[in-house]
């Protein structure tokens, strides 16, 4: 038997250490940390007398499962009146996987068609899933006007939805809406949810209300429905909701529940 002294000995466990250290770097190779969870926060843009920006929420696997805009109370005052706005917002770096690309704010002074329906003063809180330039390349004129009004397939048509002529918007498409929602109703406008359309795809989502309703301060969430067949591009909110925060004076416009089929 070979006897070690305690300077070979040291040497060894040394040696041993390090080789098991080696082989447990070979087993686990490195991989990149996920997105902690959390919530993130896109840039601020002025809005009347107060500002707007986006966020997200990210659950602990690093999944968006909501996202939205928050609007603080003063950006209710002070809105122009003179005619239609278009506040363009980014959305966070962590919001990436969610297939939207940014948010546009659109605030309406006096509404829009059909008279009697959506003719009050509100807002069209438009999530597009193309970029700025593909909708720059929309004008509804010409040929394009048909690629505008084209319906998708029936089994992507939101469950109720349909698409109505003369809704074509340049920069926007179509607008398909659910005939069964209250102000078709006879009842008053105060919320309510839109599917964009262009060439027969989904290109925006978009939750509908009145100032007055915002101003009620509202604590709402409302489910949203679905198609038979999703686009995979991006992720469909199972529900939005409208809710004022009274610690931080602002409301919150959310897309929640996403899921991406």
């Amino acid at each position: 038997m070979i006897r070690l002294s305690p300077v070979d000995r040291g040497h060894r466990y040394v040696l041993l250490a390090l080789g098991t250290a080696l082989l447990a770097g070979c087993a686990m190779p490195h991989q990149e940390a996920s997105t902690p969870a959390g919530t993130y926060e896109g840039p601020p843009v002025a809005i009347g007398q107060g500002q707007a920006r986006t966020f997200v929420m990210l659950d602990e696997q690093g999944q968006a499962k909501t996202l939205g805009i928050r609007l603080s109370e003063a950006a209710l005052s002070g809105l122009p009146t003179d005619g239609e706005r278009e506040y363009l917002l980014s959305l966070p770096s962590q919001a990436a996987g969610t297939g939207y690309d940014h948010v546009a704010v659109d605030w309406n002074p006096h509404g829009h068609i059909p008279p009697g329906i959506y003719d009050k003063p509100h807002f069209d809180f438009h999530f597009y899933v193309i970029d700025a330039e593909q909708r720059n390349a929309i004008t509804v004129v010409g040929e394009d006007l048909e690629r505008a009004r084209k319906a998708p397939e029936p089994a992507h048509m939101p469950a109720d939805y349909v698409l109505p002529p003369g809704t074509e918007v340049p920069r926007m498409g179509a607008h398909a809406i659910d005939p069964g929602s209250d102000e078709f109703q006879e009842k008053p406008f105060t919320q309510t949810f839109i599917y964009g359309f262009y060439d027969g795809r989904t290109i925006f989502v978009e939750p509908m209300m009145t100032l007055e309703f915002l101003a009620s301060r509202p604590d709402v969430s409302t489910p949203v429905k679905q198609p038979e067949i999703h686009d995979p591009a991006f992720a469909y909110p199972t529900s939005y909701g409208v809710r004022y925060d009274t610690a931080n004076a602002q409301y919150e416009i959310t897309l929640e529940g996403l899921v991406r089929h």
